[in-house]
């Protein structure tokens, strides 16, 4: 896929339009597969990128965080945005600031001075963001694997757990008696259809209603996954399986390169043939599990996550004074574009 030819048609060209583009973009380049290396015939165009924030954005009251096309799928982050997310290790958009060179479709002088400094961003925070996100991937592989394997009543069981593990960081804030408690457990079913399931016992009071409402979308969204049973498309479904798996992976390599490098990887050149291989069903028995090597690869990966945690030479935050001092020079310099 020629992207640099790619984003000279006419379906791209707010890209040179819009305001807040154009000559203020800072970088430019592809996402998703095509930015891994592992992308395939059925793979979808990603385009991420970085804009300056217009003065009146960092002077007077307008508002910008990202820029938006849905028909191209393209995506495109304020720079004083993308530096919040930056400071979080965010493994969404850590990744476009680890692109191969010559993969950039725009690359402005400013965009060269963010690469150059992107050191500044990383820290420890890392082994939370990127553990967290390959947590969410294998959540997400445990249930679509368990609709599928388990009859009703273990598949209510695992519900069960999916649903706790979500909830876990809201639990934690919300343990104490003061606000309330959330029980959740399984018994025998009202449902004529179900043989077994989950119920909840709820008891809060001068709880946050956005709180609230954060609390039973994590549960609404669980569930909603497994309600898909029967609803598939299994060619579909399969190929879906095998991307979580791989992201999975991916998602741990990435995150072991920045904490014993510094470094971020996004093109993973070395890896591909295991990446293609997961994605490919390398790993899929029959029954469309997966087989004990691709469980035992994950323990590793899991392991050596933690271990390079431990060891990493990034400190535990990123240096503010130095951040501050960066973030300002840019946006000094985005007020003398005009546009």
């Amino acid at each position: 896929m020629d992207f640099h030819q790619l984003i000279k048609t006419e379906g791209y060209d707010f890209l040179r339009t819009n305001r807040r583009l154009g000559k203020r973009i800072m970088l430019l380049g592809p996402g998703g597969s095509y930015a891994y290396g592992t992308n395939n015939e059925n793979s979808d165009i990603d385009i991420r990128g970085i804009t300056l924030n217009l003065p009146s954005d960092l002077l007077g009251l307008t508002e910008f965080e990202q820029y938006e096309d849905a028909q191209t799928d393209t995506v495109i982050y304020s720079f004083n945005k993308m530096v919040r997310l930056l400071l979080e290790c965010n493994p969404n958009t850590c990744e476009i600031l680890g692109l191969e060179k010559e993969r950039y479709m725009v690359l402005s002088d400013l965009g060269e001075e963010l690469l150059s400094s992107r050191s500044i961003f990383l820290s420890k925070r890392a082994a939370k963001s990127f553990g967290g996100y390959a947590s969410a991937q294998l959540r997400r592989l445990q249930n679509a694997v368990a609709r599928d394997s388990m009859p009703q009543r273990e598949r209510e069981q695992h519900i069960l757990r999916s649903v706790n593990n979500a909830l876990e960081d809201f639990s934690r804030r919300y343990a104490s008696f003061s606000k309330g408690r959330i029980h959740l457990y399984i018994d025998k079913a009202e449902n004529p259809e179900l043989e077994t399931e989950i119920f909840v016992d709820a008891d809060y009071r001068h709880l946050p209603l956005r709180d609230y409402e954060q609390m039973w979308s994590v549960m609404h969204n669980v569930v909603k996954d497994y309600e898909k049973i029967g609803k598939r498309n299994r060619k579909k479904d399969d190929n879906h399986l095998n991307k979580h798996a791989m992201h999975l992976i991916r998602l741990f390599m990435m995150g072991i390169d920045i904490l014993e490098k510094g470094e971020i990887c996004t093109y993973r050149k070395n890896d591909l043939d295991l990446l293609l291989t997961i994605r490919s069903g390398g790993f899929q028995k029959e029954d469309k599990t997966f087989c004990r090597e691709f469980y035992e690869l994950l323990a590793d990966y899991e392991a050596r996550l933690e271990k390079a945690t431990k060891n990493s030479i990034l400190p535990d935050n990123p240096d503010m004074d130095k951040v501050e001092a960066f973030v300002e020079r840019i946006n000094r310099m985005a007020l003398e574009i005009m546009g």
